[in-house]
């Protein structure tokens, strides 16, 4: 096969099988479409790895007009993201196939959920800036019904949210096309930047403002201030699966977006020491430690994880914005941390959901009892993230302190570490405390009430391997060395 067109098997495969999972007739009963679904799954994980390694290929697809035209094209990020979303998209696929037997619609749920992930990839593999855009959009429409599942009043309502909130930056994200058409060589992703000199002399002033605007814009997918209220609506509604892909990987389209507005378009030297890198960083620092703030207080499982991920993607936001290579290094362990961390969180959310009806903390006295597994994953998946050394979630905040120390940028270099302090100790207090009051409930519990309540081996099988991930990264050499790879590349 042309290593080119090897390209397209990872946006083809599971789009294909979700049209085919949504529309052929005999792929409606259920045990034949979950099976179809596993196996969309698995061959896109395979795909997205051969095609991701395919060095210098880039295949062209369509020319829309002079300057604009639909590329695939992988790198170094393509390889990271690439992973990260089939790897996630197989675990959630697996859970599904039990999980979603109490959900209705379940035909109309495989079919977006296998089209989200190709358009998803598709965001990955771009070549360019128009590319990268049109399956940005896709990816919203595509993931939307997800959201929607249910149908009900507040679901319904969380849609509208995200429908709105993924619109409105993607328009500010759309602004950019036009500015570097006319001020830029080629809307190619082109490490460095694709600004001319020439034409930018005289223009600073308004490309930093559009820069500003697109990367704002951009951010609302990744739940940045003040573009972030979707994802606490978004997250309670969705099923525990379509949680787990808008949390762990759906909200890394906007970091996949960011990095290539940075560095592969305005480009890191036109942007750094500007103002435009001082307000994004301040924007950043203010939703790590309002998005832990919001998660302590929160009561509802679902929502406090949402909340988390509001805190937890700006980490990555913040790195990359500080622009130096230890800051790099941190954000891309964390891209890797918090996807593994976080699906295994709302996995085992909706495993609990799903056994016991239970949405709130507060009802989750004892759950160590009856769930242990189940909790004991919750539990490894938490100390990833919360960072406790020598975890992978522990390296990356440590390069990005090192990072924010290093950029040298006042106020920001010492309040950037202060605040990841704070936030990973807010981390610590909304999460362990639901692994212990869940493995020691206390004297006054009733423990002769208790059954074992640990869901199927489908639904118990990814749990484990996330969570065996998360324990991993205490070796976190192999996470560090491939984000430092990634990092070397865009500086």
């Amino acid at each position: 096969m042309n290593a080119s067109v090897m390209l397209l098997l990872p946006i083809l495969i599971p789009t294909a099988c979700g049209i085919i999972a949504g529309l052929v007739p005999v792929f409606r009963k259920d045990e034949t479409r979950r099976l179809l679904v596993l196996a969309a799954l698995a061959c896109t994980l395979a795909a997205a790895f051969l095609a991701a390694f395919t060095d210098g290929t880039a295949l062209a697809l369509l020319t829309i007009a002079p300057g604009m035209e639909l590329r695939l094209a992988p790198d170094d990020v393509t390889r990271l993201f690439a992973a990260v979303i089939s790897v996630m998209w197989l675990m959630s696929g697996i859970f599904s196939r039990e999980y979603m037997k109490h959900e209705g619609h379940r035909s109309r749920y495989d079919c977006f959920f296998l089209m989200s992930e190709g358009a998803m990839l598709g965001v990955a593999f771009a070549g360019n800036y128009v590319t990268m855009y049109l399956f940005f959009e896709w990816m919203t429409l595509l993931s939307l019904p997800m959201v929607l599942h249910s149908q009900t009043k507040d679901a319904i309502h969380a849609g509208i949210k995200y429908l709105l909130y993924s619109f409105a930056g993607a328009f500010a994200g759309l602004m950019g096309i036009p500015f570097l058409l006319k001020y830029g060589t080629t809307l190619n992703f082109i490490p460095g930047g694709v600004l001319d000199p020439a034409l930018t002399e005289g223009n600073e002033g308004l490309l930093l403002g559009v820069a500003f605007a697109v990367i704002l814009g951009f951010g609302a997918k990744a739940g940045i201030y003040p573009l972030h209220a979707w994802l606490p609506a978004a997250h309670p509604e969705a099923p525990a699966p379509a949680s787990a892909v808008l949390s762990g990987v759906i909200t890394k389209a906007g970091v996949i977006a960011v990095i290539r507005v940075v560095y592969y378009l305005f480009g890191m030297n036109f942007l750094s020491g500007t103002w435009v890198q001082t307000v994004l960083l301040s924007i950043a620092l203010l939703t790590i430690l309002m998005g832990s703030a919001m998660a302590f207080q929160e009561k509802l499982l679902k929502k406090r994880l949402a909340y988390s991920t509001v805190s937890q993607v700006s980490y990555i936001l913040f790195g990359l914005l500080l622009m130096n290579a230890n800051a790099l290094t941190g954000s891309f362990l964390h891209v890797l941390c918090h996807s593994i961390a976080k699906d295994g969180l709302f996995l085992c959310a909706g495993a609990i959901i799903y056994r016991t009806g239970r949405k709130n903390v507060d009802e989750l006295t004892g759950i160590g009892k009856e769930m242990p597994v189940t909790l004991w994953c919750f539990t490894l998946c938490s100390l990833a993230l919360i960072g406790i050394p020598p975890m992978c979630g522990f390296m990356s905040k440590w390069y990005l302190a090192i990072g924010s120390l290093d950029s040298g940028i006042p106020v920001i270099s010492w309040l950037g570490p202060a605040i990841l302090l704070i936030s990973a100790l807010l981390t610590a207090g909304y999460l362990l405390p639901v692994v212990i009051r869940g493995f020691f409930p206390g004297e006054g519990f009733d423990y002769g009430s208790l059954t074992k309540k640990e869901p199927n081996g489908w639904m118990l099988v990814p749990l484990v391997l996330l969570a065996l991930l998360a324990a991993f990264t205490i070796w976190p050499q192999p996470f560090t060395e491939l984000a430092e790879r990634v990092a070397a590349a865009l500086m």
